[in-house]
């Protein structure tokens, strides 16, 4: 399979890239790349910053960002539009349908001021279903705690971006919101029964299983496999192949988050094995880099053929941002 890409998505450490990280993404020839709020200073940087990047492994590299709107979003004012939590929006809306039409013109706005400084992917929408349980580094970025309403937000959010030239990457399969804890420090272990887990967590992502890009998640669901968190295990990842029906791109939650255990080149390693297409490590180290990237390996074949299905989800549109607001505003 020659012309595939690497297996990986990367970070990159400031606000333009070294000679160093120029020569090493030229090597290692990334499938993609992601923005932090490190990497953002205004316009006109981000701008010269997505284009140095695609230029340094001379194509069209898709660059992402976690632009969800309220706590999670790195681009922010002044030089763009501050949004409320996505579970507040969904939650003063009037009805299912308001809520919905109200995320899709919220992300028809957003992929436009991606897309002007040149990202364009973003890792949303955030189709977990919220719970009593869920810990609040998650719960206020979820849309609902009914699996129905979240999958009509969902698809609304996933839709704007789509009509706004962005690939929407739907996080996190098979499902983040039974976690307890911050996967970002510790390991969460859900115990809920294969019923339950396909009648609830599933089921937003079974409804959006068409989506080109989707990222997993760092639990372990003991109905299925005790062992192995949901991004290292050939079994979640088999569920979320034939039972949810995803067949889109399925890159990994940050392989740098605590949940993982071993070092990053085992992380990735496991990944990739169970069935992953690409692994994302996100802060930009070199030397972590450089071990996620020779763990990964190029792309395989149908892992490749997805990227491309992906990739054809952009294209040029030039919005009407104004009108758009406008249409917010009329509630």
């Amino acid at each position: 399979m020659s012309g595939a890409p690497g297996a990986a998505i990367l970070g990159c450490a400031g606000l333009a890239l070294s000679a160093d990280e120029v020569a090493f993404f030229r090597e290692a020839d990334p499938f993609g790349f992601i923005l932090f709020a490190r990497n953002i200073d205004s316009p006109d940087q981000v701008r010269q910053l997505t284009a140095a990047l695609r230029e340094a492994v001379g194509r069209d590299a898709p660059v992402l960002i976690d632009q969800e709107g309220g706590r999670v979003q790195r681009m922010r004012a002044p030089h763009w539009r501050e949004w409320a939590p996505p579970l507040e929006t969904v939650q003063a809306a009037r009805s299912v349908e308001a809520a919905a039409r109200t995320m899709r013109l919220r992300a028809e706005v957003i992929a436009a001021e991606l897309r002007a400084v040149g990202v364009d992917a973003n890792c949303a929408p955030v189709a977990d279903v919220a719970s009593e349980v869920t810990h609040p580094f998650l719960r206020n970025r979820c849309y609902g705690t009914d699996p129905a309403v979240v999958a009509t937000v969902a698809r609304a959010v996933a839709d704007g971006f789509l009509a706004g030239g962005v690939i929407p990457v739907v996080k996190h399969l098979p499902g983040h919101g039974r976690s307890h804890v911050d996967t970002h420090l510790d390991l969460p272990t859900v115990t809920a029964s294969r019923e339950e887990l396909r009648a609830v967590d599933f089921a937003p992502f079974r409804a959006l299983a068409d989506l080109p890009m989707a990222m997993t998640a760092h639990l372990v669901f003991s109905a299925y496999d005790a062992e192995r968190p949901a991004t290292q295990s050939p079994v979640m990842i088999d569920v979320i192949r034939r039972e949810i029906g995803f067949d889109g791109l399925l890159m990994t939650d940050d392989l740098n988050m605590e949940a993982l255990q071993g070092t990053l080149a085992e992380r990735t390693a496991r990944s990739i094995a169970a069935g992953v297409d690409v692994a994302l490590q996100c802060n930009g180290h070199m030397d972590e880099m450089e071990a996620v990237v020779a763990a990964a390996g190029r792309m395989g074949p149908e892992a490749w053929r997805r990227g491309q299905a992906a990739l054809a989800a952009r294209r040029d549109v030039v919005a009407d941002v104004p009108a758009l607001m406008a249409e917010l505003a009329d509630g």
